[in-house]
């Protein structure tokens, strides 16, 4: 039993490593298209900054899903203790 609770740290562990930097690549990202927008086509702007912007939003909810359980104990401490 403690082995499978270990495996699922491992996996969530494993899973935050590859979103926070994903998250950082995106917003890396939409920084970059938004600063230089004149400079490159519509097309290409609409594929980096407005999918990106998509791609930036389900993968910060993932983040979030992720952490859930810090949120809960950081934000709602006080709900839980009373």
């Amino acid at each position: 039993m403690q082995t499978e609770g270990k495996d699922r740290k491992m996996k969530k562990s494993t899973m935050l490593k590859i979103t926070n930097v994903v998250l950082l690549l995106l917003f890396v990202n939409q920084a970059l298209s938004g600063l230089f927008n004149d400079f490159i086509s519509r097309g290409l702007f609409e594929v980096l900054h407005e999918f990106g912007g998509i791609v930036l939003i389900i993968t910060a909810l993932i983040h979030l899903i992720l952490n859930w359980d810090w949120v809960r104990s950081t934000f709602f401490k006080r709900a839980l203790t009373d």
